[in-house]
């Protein structure tokens, strides 16, 4: 579903498409090059980030993860198996919504990370503090 992109005249806010724990397609600047598709499944909302997660387009992973912690979603599964690239400043909106999802009992969990994307994590540590899983099914029933 999409939902347009942020400021176009008629669109809907891409904090507003993510509220609510609706599915859909969140859009903004740099959408060409990162786009993020939100769905519930069972207990878990799955955030599905696809393309290049980087000082350019994190706006448009940090903004649907701040809305679900809002939200007091308990359970966040980042889905990065179409995750393409990920630079410091992605990585800084994953720790920074991991410790928002701390601070409220919740918990994000990472599945399905390529091998360039993962080896961010293994080099920063990174990959200790959050609960990594190598693919979305074995994120979802952990």
């Amino acid at each position: 579903m999409d939902r347009g992109s942020a400021g176009a005249p008629g669109s809907q806010d891409p904090r507003r498409a993510a509220t609510g724990l609706t599915p859909g397609h969140v859009s903004g600047p740099g959408e060409e090059r990162l786009t993020v598709t939100l769905r519930t499944v069972g207990g878990s909302v799955v955030v599905a980030p696809s393309g290049e997660l980087d000082h350019d387009t994190a706006g448009l992973l940090s903004e649907p993860l701040e809305c679900l912690l809002d939200e007091r979603a308990d359970r966040i599964v980042v889905d990065c198996s179409g995750l393409l690239f990920c630079d410091s400043t992605g990585l800084n909106v994953l720790l920074a919504a991991r410790l928002r999802a701390q601070e409220a009992g919740a918990v994000i969990h990472l599945a399905a990370m390529r091998p360039a994307v993962a080896r961010v994590f293994e080099i920063t540590g990174a990959e200790i503090v959050f609960a990594v899983h190598s693919s979305l099914d074995e994120a979802l029933v952990d």
